[in-house]
């Protein structure tokens, strides 16, 4: 390494077993990796850190023991429903969305409380090893507020409901209210971006979704929609528009490269191919699919057809965790159990839709999502000394079947660490916890708990 090159290193992450994501999938033992700001600066073997004449303000992290990837991305999400995890389990989705969550988000949510629940939400996906995240939700300054505050990269979009909402008690203001969240916070910062989350296409009208991509397109910005997760959902769309819901919305012409859609459970394979053409991006969401019994999406179909397909979690309130180790295990799962096929959905495609292809859904691509010379610096460390983890044969195997949030040990996010040694650097933990409980009070009382 050049003098010129050394002396621009801010930090050296030691790896023991490095998985760099990057196109070839290369991994690597006993690595170091070089970071100067924000970016990777080099990648090279690990040599000892006197090797290089490195300067004493360098920080070795030494994660010899450790598995190091890319930082996981969440590419479905509602951060703020912490606030409602384990308040309505075991109902069906209408019944679970209409008559349980849309009520005690009428009573709970406000600025605050949004706050505090997406302080804990992003909380929980750092310690998980999530560093990157797609949000849709209400109060949303709120919510950018919180990402900052953390430091966590990501996405987050005002929603866009045609009835009266949190925030937006009169729906025909729900795309002034957007647009003003857009206009607000486009530009303000470089590791948070705003966005526009059109709740389904059975909840908003044909004006309000293609006011809503108008809107994002005039932005440069991506567009949010849940998409088919439900048949009931489906066979309204079919009443009512006398078509397949993709179809539907290809033509109101918002099927395009800017869409990102959630679930897509009950997609036709035509309609799954015409998803493909459009370069509409993906997200699944296995276990929240699973819990409110919405059905298993065809994953490898939409793979096979090319289409760089996310993994999400979903909110709190329906998974009930945000771990994306364990949403990796069981996306791979499903898919063999639903395929009869237990080659289909591989650990390093999954892993992919954890990483790479996560940061494709956000156009994030030569940002994120790989370990690279050039590319930020999103990194997570994953301590190996647990006896769930040894031996070690194949490291991305271990990472989608045997590890779990638990076992991420250290989080930089931009080149900065957030979480050493499973520690936050800068975040008091107790006062958030104790903001939520306080918040929970109410719902805990009217629903008989206390």
């Amino acid at each position: 390494m050049s003098r010129e090159k050394a002396g621009n290193i801010d930090m050296i992450i030691r790896a023991g077993t490095l998985l760099t994501m990057n196109r070839a999938m290369e991994a690597a033992h006993d690595a170091a990796v070089m970071i100067s700001g924000k970016k990777i600066l080099d990648i090279q073997p690990w040599d000892g850190d006197k090797a290089w004449g490195l300067s004493n303000k360098v920080e070795i992290l030494d994660a010899s023991d450790c598995l190091v990837l890319p930082g996981l991305i969440n590419c479905h999400t509602h951060a703020a429903m912490t606030l409602f995890r384990g308040y309505a389990d075991d109902l069906p989705l209408k019944q679970w969305l209409f008559e349980k969550i849309f009520p005690a988000e009428a009573e709970t949510l406000s600025p605050e409380t949004v706050f505090w629940g997406s302080m804990l939400g992003f909380a929980e996906l750092i310690t998980g090893g999530t560093t990157c995240f797609i949000d849709g939700y209400f109060y949303q300054d709120h919510t950018m507020t919180a990402a900052l505050k953390v430091g966590i990269r990501g996405l987050a979009a005002q929603g866009i409901i045609d009835f009266p909402a949190p925030g937006v008690p009169d729906p025909s203001k729900n795309l002034e209210t957007g647009e003003a969240f857009l206009e607000k916070w486009a530009g303000a910062s470089e590791l948070v971006r705003p966005g526009l989350f059109c709740h389904s296409p059975v909840t908003c009208s044909d004006k309000t979704l293609k006011k809503a991509m108008e809107i994002s397109e005039r932005y440069g910005l991506p567009m949010q929609i849940h998409l088919s997760e439900t048949e009931a959902e489906v066979r309204e769309i079919r009443e009512k528009k006398n078509q397949a819901p993709v179809f539907y919305l290809e033509k109101l012409g918002i099927l395009n490269s800017r869409l990102i859609a959630a679930h897509g459970v009950h997609l036709e394979e035509k309609e799954i191919e015409i998803i493909a053409q459009k370069g509409t991006k993906v997200v699944h969401v296995p276990e929240s699919n699973m819990k409110l019994a919405s059905g298993a999406a065809n994953v490898p179909y939409m793979i096979k057809q090319k289409i760089k397909v996310g993994l999400g979690t979903d909110g709190c309130a329906s998974n009930n965790n945000l771990d994306l180790f364990q949403e990796m295990d069981t996306a791979a799962k499903l898919a063999k159990v639903i395929s009869g096929d237990p080659e289909v959905l591989d650990a390093k495609s999954v892993l992919k839709m954890a990483t790479r292809w996560g940061a494709e859904v956000l156009g994030l691509q030569d940002e994120i999502g790989s370990i690279e010379i050039g590319k930020k610096a999103d990194i997570i460390t994953v301590d190996l000394r647990s006896p769930h983890l040894q031996p070690l044969y194949d490291p991305y195997s271990l990472i989608v079947y045997s590890a779990s949030a638990g076992d991420v040990r250290d989080v930089i996010i931009n080149g900065k660490i957030v979480l050493r040694d499973k520690k936050f650097v800068a975040l008091d933990l107790e006062e958030i916890k104790a903001k939520v409980r306080e918040t929970a009070e109410p719902l805990k009382k009217r629903a008989g708990l206390n």
